[in-house]
């Protein structure tokens, strides 16, 4: 798999070039992964900050670093701060999504949501916080970190970090869904849609969609798809239904578990064409939201063996 190479050769660049100070920075590149995703919500980002610390890591006398952890994490995060903040996600050709990531063993990124599940609404949240609030957020809620910690990292007084927390916790509990259904009910519920949208089964999408369902489809131009969020059961029935007919010989869909959730992926001839992540209603368990990452450059965090 392509993600696996590329993974495999980085790690090959740090052990032949770091030598004997390899081990350091290896024992804790999976937290360093994880941290640069939580942040920047890709993972082809995440890799290339975490490339850049190793670089700055192998010019460092390591003999003059105490807290390696600490040291590693700061940098890390310091260096995805400064992408995100040059990111140019406002001139994105439709709805910027988030990278999905597998979490079900194996697969090449589990160890990105091995702290704690990052789902696909939450990373959606975090999109809204500033980089400064979003590495804080990051850092202390699915890390541990204190805000003194915290400060030093991002280079604040203790009380601003703080006080980023909060706005930024705040803000998130503000804006992120209450409600998570039983894993089962909601896979149940993806594969229905997806049979549906396979059939071009007008009236069943129209019965599992909640009446304000929306939906954002992240094609990046690269794609087919919306190029503008859907809103209403009706106009997200209708485009499902409408584009049935055009879907590719060979198409086939695979159930997986995504950022800690249950999601659907569909292969073009055993290729990863698309995920679908969806979220429920309480109750009735109809379709509030369907994110559709089909950018090809956002599929590398879903090969895994069993593709």
């Amino acid at each position: 798999m392509a993600a696996d190479v590329t993974i495999g050769a980085r790690r090959t660049s740090f052990l032949r070039e770091e030598g004997e100070g390899h081990v350091s920075f290896e024992d804790h590149r999976e937290l360093l992964v994880a941290v640069a995703y939580r942040v920047l919500g890709t993972v082809v980002d995440a890799e290339d900050v975490v490339q850049d610390a190793w670089l700055r890591w192998r010019d460092v006398d390591h003999a003059t670093v105490a807290d390696v952890r600490g040291y590693l994490v700061t940098v890390t995060t310091r260096l995805a701060i400064d992408r995100l903040r040059r990111s140019r996600r406002e001139s994105y050709t439709g709805p910027w999504l988030p990278e999905p990531v597998l979490t079900e063993a194996p697969a090449p990124y589990d160890a990105v949501a091995r702290t704690e599940s990052v789902s696909m609404a939450l990373l959606v949240v975090l999109e809204t916080l500033s980089p400064l609030e979003r590495a804080v957020f990051v850092l202390h809620e699915a890390f541990g970190f204190g805000y003194p910690e915290i400060a030093r990292i991002i280079g604040r007084s203790a009380p601003a970090a703080r006080q980023l927390g909060h706005r930024a916790h705040a803000h998130v509990r503000a804006r992120r869904p209450r409600y998570e259904p039983d894993p089962g009910v909601r896979r149940a519920v993806t594969e229905s849609f997806l049979t549906a949208c396979l059939d071009g089964d007008l009236s069943t999408l129209l019965r599992i969609l909640a009446p304000d369902v929306t939906l954002w489809a992240d094609g990046g131009g690269s794609a087919p798809g919306p190029r503008r969020p859907l809103h209403g059961a009706t106009r997200v029935a209708r485009f499902f239904a409408a584009t049935a007919a055009r879907i590719p010989p060979g198409t086939t869909v695979r159930p997986v578990e995504a950022n800690g959730g249950p999601a659907a992926l569909t292969l073009l001839d055993g290729v990863p064409y698309a995920v679908f992540v969806l979220d429920l209603a309480p109750g009735d368990h109809r379709v509030t939201a369907i994110r559709v990452i089909a950018n090809p450059a956002k599929l590398t965090g879903v090969l895994s063996p069993k593709g």
